[in-house]
This record gives C-alpha cells, structure tokens and sequence, in this order.
C-alpha cells in the first residue's frame, strides 16, 4: 500500500482536481484497505469526503438488482441492462415539460435490440420497467446491501462534505448531483445520483459478495459472454493493454466507470478489486487524459499486490 499511497500522491500534483480515494478490495478475506488524497497532496487514512460516483450507480443500482432478482428481468430488460435496447445513446431533459414528464419521455421509446450503445436512458427506463414489474421503488430493492456511507445525493448527511465537481449556472457542484438528468428529475434514479465514501463504496462491494455471491454469479455469466462488451449490467475488459483498469488485469475482469473521475474493477481470478473516486470534472470535464492516466497506473500497481 505504501508504493501505492506514494504514486497517487505524485500523480495528484498533475491533476487538473484537487481529490481522490482508493480502496483496495480483498474479496478472499472480506476486507478492504483505503486512504484519501486532498488539495492534491495531504494524505489521510481516515477518509471523510463524499464523492459523486456518477455512472458507478448502475452497477449499485440495476447491475446488484439483477443479481439478487434475476427472476424479475425478461428478455428485453436483459438488453437494457446490457445497452442494448436501441435507446438513444445520449440526451438532455431539457424544459418544464420534461422536469413534469421525463417518465413518459423515457417510457415512450422502443426497446428493440441493437449493437452496445450505452445509454443513461437504457438505465433509466429499466428502472421504471423493474418498478412496474415489482410494484415496488427500486431504491427499496437494490439498496439493501448498501453501507451507511453510500447514500442518494438527495438523502446526503447535513454535516457530509463533498469535493466540487464543476460549475452549474455559475455556482459551484458540491454535494448535488453533477449529472444534468439526475438533477433534473430530483427524485431517485438508477442512472447517477449516488454518492459515496470510499469506505462506504467498498464495504457495499463488499457485502455485495458476502450476502449475494457476486463474484461466483459473474464467472457463471462468463462462461457464456459471446461478443457483446456488457455483462450482466458491468463494463468488461475488451483491450488488455489499453484498458483503464490497468495492465495486469486478468480477463475475467469487470468493473464500471464514472464521469466524475469514479471507477470500480474487480478480477475474477485474483479475487481482488479496487476504486477508485475523483473529482476530476471541477475544471475541465472534456479533459480526460490525466484522470485516464491515473486509472491506469493505480490498476497496473494494484494488480501487482497478488
């Protein structure tokens, strides 16, 4: 852990934000190890900060929901899952209208399957088809594995505190939700909105696999994967030298990514796992080079613990 607390602090000082987490994942013994970084140099092993996890949502959200209920998802619940619903790849809630209506927008497209395309309306839309298959909120089925520290960003604790994540008519994004369709629609989603503390994301992993068995379903999805790049609701590797969960990743590795700067990886084989929280859109969210670069790096020495 040393070398690996060593190298994020040097690579914090080219960052374009001032805050990262990482934990490390031991899935063979339950326990994880962490430590958070701020204003790019102080580090501590008593991480307090709430970060935006941005897409990590889905797989704590509908990924974890098809694996403690798979029963509920038919056919075409399994393209949404997996991007492959033929909804649009991208789009804005925009207006009154959409703010009053944005479930009949989403409800309105039709699912047919396509190629990936991943699309934050594929995830919201299998919300709302788990919750009227179910009767019930997804937030009531999906959260209960989730630690104390792991919360909707409208549910945050008063005295929590949150690095900035960018800049929303002209005031800074700290401890709201940075995605623009989350923030739109105000109420609880699969698709961004969850926030997290390292420790509270990697105790959620964690008994994720403890109560659910998430390592054990995974590898039963990979011995039938075929060509497709999603998983049972999870990124997959596709490019073992260019991925982002680093060199040394073995192929059986799955994880998430987030456009805040979060990420999650988790290798089958080595039953170990990392995460990885930035706040890398306060400044410059198109820039992706130093956030890609860290992830890499973090990966590639994590990889090396085993």
């Amino acid at each position: 852990m040393e070398e690996l607390e060593i190298l994020c602090i040097q690579m914090m000082r080219k960052q374009q934000f001032d805050a990262m987490a990482v934990g490390v994942l031991d899935f063979k013994n339950l326990k994880h190890k962490s430590f958070e970084i701020t204003d790019q140099k102080y580090l501590s092993k008593k991480p307090f900060l709430w970060f935006d996890l941005a897409s990590m949502t889905k797989p704590l959200t509908l990924a974890s929901t098809y694996l403690m209920h798979p029963d509920i998802f038919d056919d075409k619940m399994k393209l949404l899952l997996n991007h492959r619903g033929g909804l649009p790849a991208w789009g804005r809630l925009t207006g009154r209208l959409s703010k009053n209506n944005w479930k009949e927008q989403i409800l309105g497209y039709k699912i047919q399957e396509s190629e990936t395309l991943y699309s934050d309306y594929s995830a919201i839309r299998l919300m709302l088809e788990i919750e009227k298959k179910t009767g019930k909120p997804l937030k009531h089925i999906c959260s209960v594995f989730w630690d104390n520290e792991l919360k909707n960003w409208k549910n945050l604790p008063q005295d929590s505190i949150s690095p900035v994540t960018g800049i929303r008519r002209s005031h800074k994004i700290r401890g709201v939700v940075h995605d623009d369709n989350a923030f739109i629609i105000k109420e609880f989603c699969s698709h961004a909105g969850m926030f997290g503390t390292i420790n509270g994301v990697c105790k959620s992993f964690l008994n994720l696999e403890k109560e659910f068995q998430l390592l054990s379903f995974m590898n039963e999805h990979y011995k039938n994967i075929g060509t497709h790049h999603y998983i049972a609701g999870w990124d997959r590797i596709i490019d073992s030298k260019e991925t982002l969960a680093g060199i040394g990743a073995g192929p059986k590795t799955f994880g998430h990514l987030g456009f805040t700067g979060t990420s999650i990886w988790i290798d089958l084989e080595k039953k170990l796992g990392h995460v990885i929280l930035t706040n890398a859109t306060r400044d410059n969210w198109y820039d992706r080079n130093g956030v890609n670069e860290l992830r890499k790096k973090i990966g590639k020495t994590i990889w090396k613990l085993q």
